[in-house]
């Protein structure tokens, strides 16, 4: 149950705020004194404190207050605190408020004011404790991960990446292969270079082939090794990148890209482990864990005819999917601090545009901006105009769903300023709502 402590020392204020609050089935406890009501949040859960300024009879300075306020703060950073004041100590009350309080609230206070002032908090609270237990959640399983496998140094915070290292990290030591799927930049070879870390292979070679980076011509070669004269330009032998992975691990990028002659010798290789170099008769043979990786829709490419499906389903026996940069924002700041490396440092505008932008580019966009940034920054501060990314463009219509501000007004109004309610009335979760409000420029 919802939980209010109210520390007053005056009994008749706290019977009449906790008779209040009960009525709409909230849990109040009472203290009459500081040391009693710092006692109490030891012991007890407490979604919100209203405390009052003073403690002792005939004082209104409100230094009893403030020093109130400054413990529970210290002790509780993510508490709210409303206070209760009086005119004499309104302007404590106010910077009270700049140093983190809530709200404050002038005796003889208005029920409904306070009601929807204690639900806003309540609501509030229950994000923030949320938010803090997702966050806790996260960092238990990163620690969890870290202790069992091999994460290579990986930056990452979010749930969504979480998944997919653990997913690599499970199927790592079957000899299975494993198809990595996800946009460009978005960090797919490290992803390869931690199935390969934790793999019964992990003591041999990791060698990675971009197959969009080579001409066509010469990806049989690059694979496959050459003899020398097998092509204009090739005046010795050399092996071939299968060679030269035996034993160990070989990370195939952007697989979509290999011709379908290499296709099929590449299938026969998956199947027996033989291959010959091109010009040569001579059957070789190479024990190699395959990871492969691609950007592209491979069963369109089936469909088209540029895609062989029997390679398709050889390699996709675990398909291990990279989200852009974009569906794991919690990952944005950890890799921009990453990449600083503490030679700059960001401004709150600045994290608040990283935040902001799509990143196309995803990580490697990222890396990109924070380095071009760093290097702008003289005074080693980096402000938005640093980062150079593209200001965010509104929608030029507003869609015929989307609440008015009249609309928002009247829903808050009718719910006397519970922003639960006047969500349920709009059809919005409190944070949709909120982000309205913020829009509007209504106060929350």
């Amino acid at each position: 149950m919802r939980c209010v402590l109210i520390i007053d020392d005056n009994p008749a204020v706290g019977e009449a705020l906790s008779l209040a609050l009960s009525l709409h089935d909230i849990r109040p406890l009472v203290a009459l004194t500081p040391d009693e009501g710092l006692a109490t949040l030891a012991r007890e859960r407490v979604d919100v404190v209203i405390q009052d300024m003073n403690f002792t009879a005939d004082t209104t300075s409100g230094e009893e207050g403030a020093a109130l306020f400054k413990q529970i703060r210290a002790r509780y950073t993510d508490l709210p605190v409303i206070l209760l004041t009086a005119w004499t100590h309104l302007e404590a009350a106010v910077e009270l408020v700049k140093a983190g309080a809530a709200d404050y609230l002038a005796k003889p206070w208005d029920d409904a004011k306070l009601l929807a002032t204690v639900e806003n908090l309540l609501e509030l609270s229950e994000s923030t404790r949320e938010v803090t237990r997702a966050r806790v959640e996260r960092k238990r399983r990163r620690e969890a991960l870290e202790s069992r496998y091999d994460l290579d140094g990986l930056v990452f915070a979010s749930e969504a990446m979480s998944r997919t290292i653990e997913l690599a990290c499970q199927v790592a030591r079957s000899d299975v292969p494993v198809l990595i799927t996800g946009p460009n930049g978005a960090g797919k070879e490290r992803i390869a270079a931690i199935v390969h870390a934790n793999s019964a292979v992990r003591r041999g070679p990791f060698v990675a082939v971009n197959c969009g980076a080579l001409p066509g011509e010469l990806i049989e070669a690059e694979l496959f090794g050459a003899e020398a004269g097998a092509y204009t330009g090739a005046n010795k032998a050399r092996e071939g990148r299968f060679e030269m992975a035996d034993g160990g691990t070989l990370f195939l990028d952007e697989i979509g890209n290999l011709p379908l002659p290499g296709q099929m010798k590449l299938l026969r290789v998956l199947e027996t482990g033989q291959f010959e170099r091109l010009g040569s008769g001579r059957t070789r043979h190479a024990k190699v864990r395959v990871v492969s990786a691609t950007n592209a829709d491979l069963k369109a490419m089936i469909a088209a005819g540029t895609f062989r499906e029997d390679l398709y389903y050889r390699l996709n026996v675990i398909d291990v999917n990279l989200p852009p940069l974009a569906d794991r924002t919690d990952d944005i700041l950890p890799l921009a601090e990453f990449f600083l490396d503490g030679k700059a440092t960001l401004s709150e505008d600045a994290r608040e545009a990283l935040l902001a932008h799509h990143w196309p580019g995803n990580v490697r966009e990222l890396k990109n901006a924070i380095a071009r940034a760093a290097l702008l920054a003289a005074d080693g501060r980096i402000e938005p105009v640093h980062l150079n990314l593209p200001t965010p463009v509104p929608s030029a219509t507003r869609n015929l769903d989307e609440p008015s501000r009249e609309s928002v007004e009247a829903a808050l109004a009718s719910a006397g300023g519970v922003i639960s309610r006047a969500a349920t009335t709009l059809g919005l979760s409190r944070q949709a709502l909120y982000r309205r409000m913020e829009r509007y420029g209504l106060a929350v």
